[in-house]
This record gives C-alpha cells, structure tokens and sequence, in this order.
C-alpha cells in the first residue's frame, strides 16, 4: 500500500526535528506535525529558557548538522558548584565542584537558549530534502493495521506512514491512543523558570543549591552576566511568587540567589511548570515508538531531560537505519523491541535516580542534612569518583549510539 511518508513524528519542540534530521540522513522520508506554528517559534525574543546540553548531546547536533549554526551563541560549561543552602544563609559554603579539566573532553556541557536552538533546528529541516514539516497541525487519531499505519490531523488530512513516533510530550495522545499507561506522581513541587540579569561574571559556573523546599539551579547564559533560573517551591508557595509583582519577585529570590555574583534583575519573562515524574509503561507498541517526555517526564534537578530525549533519539535512529539497511519493515515489532531494549532501562533508571535525589535533598531534617553533606564533601576528596559523576553527567558512559559519539550511523 503506498504511504505518503516512511516515519511520521508527532511533536515538534525539539527532540522531533533532531530525530527526522537524523532519519533524513539514513534515507527515510520523515514527516514531522508540530502543533505550534513555526514562524512564532522561530522569532522569539530573548527570555532565559535554556538548555544544559551534555557532552554527548552536543556531538549529536554536530553529527546532525546543527551544532554549527548555534556554537557562538553557546556557553560551556566550565565547572559545577553544588551544595546545601537556606534562604537568608548568604553564599552557599559548597561543598562539591566538579571542574571540566579533570576530563579530557573540555567542557561538561554547553548552555544554548531555546530560541536558538529551535531556529536552527527549523533551517536544518528546511534545508534537509527528506523532511516536511507540517506547523500548526495536530495529530487526532491513529489506526494500525499490518502494513502501517493511519494518521488523522485535526484539519481533517489524513497520512498514512510505516511508522509514527510520539514526541509529544508526557500527555502523549500517540501513547494514550496507542493502549500505553503511564505511572508516575507529582513532587508538590512547581518550577519557576526566569533568567536574571547579574554584577559579576558567572565565568562559566553552573550552581545547583539544594534548598529544603526544592533546588534552585543557576545556568549561565553567553556573555557573562546572564544567567538561567530554575526555582523550585511547594505548589502554593510558588503560586504566590508568581503572582507578585517584579520587585517582591526579586526579594523573595534574592536570600536564595546569594550575593556571589552581585546585585541581580530580572532579564527574562517568568514562567512556572508543575513537577512530576511520568513514566511509560512501555516505549513501543504495534508501529509505534515513544521518544523523549512521551516515554520519561523526569525532575529538572541536573538538567537531563532534554538530554535523556537526545538518547532516545540516537538510539532509535540507529535501529531505524540499520534495521532498513538489512532490507526489514523497520515498523516490525523486532526492530521496536531492539529500541525499547537499548533505552528503556537506562532511562527508566536515571528517572528513579534523580527521583531519589530529590527526595533526600529536598528536606531539612538535620540528619538527612548532616550525611549528604557528609557524603558532598567526601566526594569531594576522591578525584576518581568525582570524575566518574563528571563523566556520567557529560554523557559519555555506557553504551552509546554513534550519533552521541559525534559518527554518523
């Protein structure tokens, strides 16, 4: 039965467009429907959000053709300051710094803003003769039979595909559609997201200070006196601070900021999100593969989700590629099940990891506090741990796909 495309993606934000280039460059057709129209994305104006790309991540980029239309608008990540703080408690004493020269790869990671990234992404599929891009559509129904599958968008078109892909966030309707529950639960916990403009230079500094309320990470943006905002609160304690007016926004940030980098302003729109942990139960169904939040919505603490997305994206585009070369239905359940094999564990892992951090970080209970600080410093004295946390973070251990080595598949 003719399709109208090898692989349709359903989501568009950013790990989408990463994996149809990388499916383009193995010799599929690809057909990704963002939701959002992408003029809109495209053009927006500074407002903090940003990403911490892993080592790994950025050699995906590279080896996609994206890296080098975003290089000069990035940061690298320099060092890590991480350690416990009380608001009012002044500059955190921190207790672990985790420093890029103790690894042979330079940087731990690279700050890039999501306008740029986005931009790029949108002239890469543009540019690339095996994507389309449907903007301002959305997938509102899926019927599967043995040779493919059928996909209705809400303008009424209808597409048929070898296989659709769920990058659609962590209310994935392909996932919901698809017969695949999701566990999970909520942190009372919501994220204030700004940026702020500060006195100092970061030099490259990304702070992670555990307040017993919730982490607050501070990610330095280019140029030096910009940094990113991630502030997590109890739910009710976070409504109130979002609804204040800029100023008092500022005094209630302040005793948690520190005065490390100088006086602080706001640089940035404000934004919050709910917390969660949201888990599917499988990655695959009959023609189906989930990718990104559609599989694992995890905690921001560390700043991985973007990079766990980016895992996700190598490793089914490696068993996509390959499986065709072989001349397989690269729909098959065989191919799907070697996907979900390579990913599911590893994700399903990290997700429960960072979980647990925060479970035992966000708290005040002097014992807890007393042997995580404990353990910090410890760290601290034993460089070949420590490098092993640097390294974990960078991406770079366990079983990599190529594209997170930077090698084409």
């Amino acid at each position: 039965m003719t399709r109208d495309t090898d692989i349709l993606i359903a989501g568009g934000g950013l790990n989408g467009p990463a994996l149809a280039l990388a499916l383009a460059q193995g010799g599929f057709r690809v057909t990704v429907v963002d939701a959002r129209p992408a003029p809109v994305r495209a053009e927006a104006g500074f407002d903090g959000r940003a990403y911490a790309l892993a080592i790994a991540s950025v050699r995906l980029l590279q080896a996609i053709g994206v890296w080098g239309q975003v290089a000069d608008k990035a940061q690298p990540i320099l060092k890590i300051r991480t350690g416990d703080g009380h608001a009012g408690g002044g500059n955190v004493p921190f207790f672990l710094n985790f420093d890029h020269a103790e690894i042979e790869e330079g940087p731990m990671g690279q700050m890039l803003e999501d306008r740029h990234l986005y931009a790029a992404f949108l002239a890469a599929m543009n540019a690339a003769p095996g994507v389309t891009l449907l903007s301002g559509e959305t997938v509102v129904a899926q019927a599967v039979d043995p040779a493919g599958v059928m996909v209705t968008l809400a303008s009424g078109r209808s597409l048929r595909a070898g296989l659709l892909i769920g990058c659609d966030g962590r209310g994935s309707g392909v996932a919901l559609r698809a017969g695949i529950r999701r566990i999970g639960w909520g942190y009372g916990q919501t994220a204030l997201v700004t940026a702020i403009r500060h006195d100092f230079d970061h030099e490259g500094v990304a702070s992670q200070v555990f307040m017993p309320s919730g982490p607050l990470a501070i990610l330095p943006l280019k140029g030096g006196h910009h940094s990113s905002i991630v502030w997590s609160e109890a739910d009710a304690t976070a409504a109130a601070i979002q609804a204040l007016p800029d100023a008092e926004y500022l005094e209630v940030l302040r005793p948690r900021f520190g005065d490390r980098l100088g006086g602080i302003a706001l640089a940035g729109a404000r934004f919050t999100y709910p917390l969660s942990l949201s888990l599917a139960e499988r990655f695959i169904a009959p023609r189906v593969a989930l990718v990104g939040d559609a599989a694992h919505g995890v905690h921001p603490i560390a700043g991985q989700g973007l990079n766990l997305g980016l895992r996700d994206v190598a490793a089914l585009a490696e068993v996509l590629i390959l499986a065709r070369r072989r001349g397989e239905d690269v729909g098959s359940a065989v191919a799907l099940e070697d996907y979900q094999r390579w990913r599911r564990f590893d994700s399903t892992a990290l997700a429960l990891g960072m979980d647990t951090v925060n479970r035992v970080f966000s708290t005040d209970n002097p014992l807890l506090r007393m042997g995580r600080d404990l353990g910090m410093s410890l760290v601290g004295k034993m460089p070949g741990l420590r490098r092993h946390f640097i390294r974990e973070a960078a991406g770079l251990s366990g079983d990599l796909p190529k594209l997170l080595t930077g090698r084409p598949v």
